[in-house]
């Protein structure tokens, strides 16, 4: 290439535009490819749903028709119509009977996972969480198995698991960043695994992006062993974040056996040490979360009885819950609200 051209200000600009313009409508072509995808299989499960409920199929015949209709659209159209698929495609309708409910944001891979979920609130909860965090389908795998909704909703009444289901999980206020209890399971630690805090911290460094995906939207790292001076003393956080939605900092501690209640006047000193010393003008007050194994939550209540301080004490665990238990648990939140009523 010549040499003067290639150095020339104005075609760099011009490499930039050309660049710039390719990758955009890119973009908006996949975007638009997606749409019809989706639309397509809608209909066609439309088609099938009405030509069942149209013809009055006996139930010998309803069970063949997926088999049949595979056997022949592929033979027609080509791959892509298992009978998994019009299975999917069939139940993708049922699902969202209303094409406008259903977003061009999200990929066929997303709703497949999606439809899996029977429960209607949870289904909701997990689709409006893609779009708010932007989810592949790997990490909603990974949320579905970890039972974040159930998570999420054991905190709430009947109304606030009901919003939660209706909007997703949306950080407005520093209460809504905990869970309870969090899950490491990502660490491949097992429940009779015996580690010490400092081996924890490393193992969550190490993973920072899955760590991260379960922390939640609006996490950036700051670092580990976060040293505090006072008079001649040092003192360290485990890991400080800030959070770029709340703006403010958030320091995690770590503990690998009970709750102390000198651990929560230690994160209280830690948060007003930041809130003096490191937080800027604009920034909001800091926020602290106690990462525990185990809590007992009559001292965590009279520990922290009149404080000012954000101060939150969450347990932690490094293998899968029992999602069965806490479906189990939201149910009865539901139905015993229901009951008041």
């Amino acid at each position: 290439m010549n040499k003067n051209l290639s150095d020339n200000l104005n075609y760099k600009t011009l490499l930039k535009q050309i660049g710039s313009t390719y990758n955009t409508h890119k973009t908006k072509a996949a975007k638009a490819i997606n749409k019809e995808i989706l639309q397509t299989y809608w209909k066609i499960g439309e088609h099938i749903i009405e030509f069942e409920q149209q013809g009055k199929l006996k139930a010998e015949y309803g069970k063949k028709l997926l088999i049949q209709l595979a056997k022949d659209l592929k033979i027609e159209l080509g791959k892509g119509f298992s009978r998994s698929n019009l299975y999917q495609m069939r139940l993708f309708y049922l699902k969202y009977q209303k094409i406008q409910t259903v977003s061009g944001e999200l990929s066929w891979s997303h709703y497949v996972e999606l439809l899996s979920i029977s429960d209607d609130l949870e289904r909701s909860f997990y689709e409006k969480q893609i779009l708010i965090e932007s989810w592949s389908v790997r990490e909603l795998k990974r949320q579905k198995k970890t039972a974040l909704f159930q998570r999420l909703a054991l905190s709430k009444n009947k109304d606030g698991i009901l919003e939660l289901a209706k909007t997703g999980r949306e950080i407005k206020t520093p209460e809504d960043l905990t869970k309870d209890p969090y899950i490491f399971e990502f660490l491949g630690f097992s429940e009779k695994n015996i580690f010490s805090e400092s081996e924890l911290e490393l193992k969550l460094l190490d993973k920072l992006q899955e760590f991260l995906l379960e922390l939640g939207k609006g996490f950036a790292f700051i670092g580990r062993q976060y040293r505090i001076t006072l008079n001649n003393r040092h003192f360290r956080v485990d890991l400080v974040f800030y959070h770029y939605i709340l703006k403010c900092f958030v320091l995690i501690d770590l503990k690998v056996d009970k709750l102390k209640y000198h651990d929560i006047g230690q994160m209280n000193m830690y948060i007003n040490y930041f809130k003096a010393e490191e937080s800027r003008v604009d920034d909001n007050e800091p926020i602290g979360i106690i990462l525990t194994t185990d809590k007992d939550e009559i001292l965590v209540e009279y520990a922290t009885g009149g404080m000012t301080n954000q101060l939150f004490i969450s347990k932690y665990q490094v293998y899968l819950p029992d999602k069965t238990i806490l479906e189990e648990a939201v149910r009865k939140i539901l139905e015993t609200d229901d009951n008041k009523e």
